[in-house]
């Protein structure tokens, strides 16, 4: 195995001692005056630092700080959350920041100040998760756990394993990645002991439904996930509940790339070739068609708009599939505010006038009748069966997609809930060959697209 500095290594990834001075000096301010602020509306509440800055596993550049604001357990839900907005809103005017409410399984404010986000998240304060209230409440006790438990020289394990990840595009348990959490991969370095012994396990070891339970709770049956991480502060949560098996597989196929091949490359984010050009060569030389539906997303939080857009998607190519088309891709990006797109590629674009269409088993003399009634002497026996050529409903991939947006077979698909007056009242279906070769074509769906075509570079190096 090629040696790697990873002192030198860490230098580049971890927060400076200057970034780790800056940010807990905020952090420790934060809270100050949060509790300043709840004194000041006499609320029976204060603030406590959560999250990867509390336990010192954050990368570089990277430090958005998490702050709970603790209720007791008698609070009504309806006091918590009417004053967790109020002393939050409150925390950022003192500090001359910006905020923006947001929503997880309750309100919360985020804030920009001083060139950082801050999380002020209203919780009850618990003591075991017997006692949880909301999902929200745990990360309290993730925190204790993770302090008391990850040595000193662990949270440069844990480091380098989030920047690999994140460098491998598998960081992130947020739906529109789909990836590993923060909090888990604290867990797998308490589980194997360093990063290293976690890429070897994971290369040689994992397969569906492998678990980790480091508390040895023994409760993993209840779970049918491709990864099971036991929550060691809750037995009856999967901490991999958000893995999918999509990322999960990428991860372990990169790990033993890595362990074959080690390069500090791994570390690094790949520079991406967005020249349209390029990829217009690129879709023209595979032969397929493919086409982007453009719609303007809804106003709604980004982890339900992903959902949505996926669903929708899903939908899509069930239904084109349904009516014969072949399908070789289909995936979709949005920027959550005014671009989101689903993109499709088929391998068949048109279809000819008739397909065949199977009737009953000979012997099955109800159903034959039936069939015979319907389509007399233009059916044939294939062995044992009954079959017609029948007139196909769409032989034209481009109407089939214009009749689902536009609801004249909008019966046949699933739209995400918010989604389908959006769609209907205004999308584009657009070739992405005209895409590419128009001025639209900039910013980040140049990304979206290239990683499309070159879905596996980023676990190698």
């Amino acid at each position: 195995m090629t040696d790697i500095d990873y002192d030198n290594l860490l230098m580049k990834i971890k927060p400076s001692k200057e970034e780790i001075e800056k940010v807990q000096k905020l952090s420790n301010q934060l809270v100050e005056v949060i509790n300043e602020s709840s004194n000041e509306l006499n609320v029976p509440a204060n603030a406590v630092l959560v999250g990867s800055v509390a336990k010192g596993t954050w990368l570089a550049g990277n430090a958005d700080i998490d702050i709970l604001i603790k209720f007791p357990l008698d609070t009504s839900s309806e006091y918590l959350k009417e004053y967790g907005l109020k002393i939050g809103h409150k925390c950022i005017e003192k500090m001359e920041g910006s905020s923006e409410e947001r929503y997880a399984s309750h309100p919360y404010v985020t804030g920009y100040i001083d060139g950082y986000y801050v999380d002020f998240v209203p919780c009850y304060d618990i003591k075991s998760s017997i006692e949880l209230k909301s999902a929200v409440d745990r990360t309290l006790l993730h925190t204790e756990y993770i302090k008391a438990n990850l040595k000193d020289k662990q949270t440069d394990e844990v480091v380098l394993l989030k920047k690999f990840m994140d460098s491998v595009g598998t960081y992130g348990s947020e739906f529109r990645v789909g990836g590993f959490s923060g909090y888990l991969c604290e867990m797998l370095i308490l589980k194997y002991g360093n990063f290293i012994e976690t890429l070897r396990n994971a290369a040689k070891n994992w397969n569906y439904g492998y678990i980790v339970d480091i508390e040895n709770f023994g409760t993993a049956h209840i779970f049918k996930d491709p990864l099971i991480a036991i929550d060691p502060v809750d037995k009856k949560r999967n901490v991999a509940a958000a893995l999918t098996l999509q990322k999960m597989s990428e991860f372990i196929v990169a790990a033993g790339n890595f362990l074959q091949s080690p390069s500090e490359e791994y570390f690094i984010l790949k520079d991406c070739k967005t020249e349209p050009c390029i990829m217009m060569e690129q879709f023209k030389k595979r032969a397929t068609k493919t086409v982007l539906i453009c719609f303007k997303p809804p106003k709604i939080p980004a982890d339900a708009v992903y959902p949505q857009i996926k669903k929708t998607e899903n939908s899509i190519v069930r239904v084109a599939e349904s009516e014969g088309f072949s399908i070789f891709g289909s995936e979709s990006w949005t920027d959550e505010n005014d671009l989101a797109v689903i993109l499709i590629e088929f391998e068949t674009w048109k279809l000819p006038y008739i397909k065949k269409h199977e009737g009953p088993q000979i012997w099955i003399r109800e159903h034959q009748e039936r069939f015979l009634e319907k389509y007399g002497q233009n059916a044939w026996i294939e062995e044992d069966r009954w079959v017609v050529g029948v007139k196909r409903d769409y032989m034209d991939a481009q109407i089939l997609l214009s009749d689902l947006m536009t609801g004249k077979k909008s019966g046949y698909l699933k739209f995400g809930k918010h989604l389908k007056k959006k769609i209907m009242k205004e999308h584009q279906i657009i070739d992405v060959i005209e895409y590419l070769n128009s001025d639209k074509a900039e910013g980040k769906i140049l990304y979206f697209l290239h990683h499309y075509l070159n879905q596996g570079e980023l676990l190698y190096r």
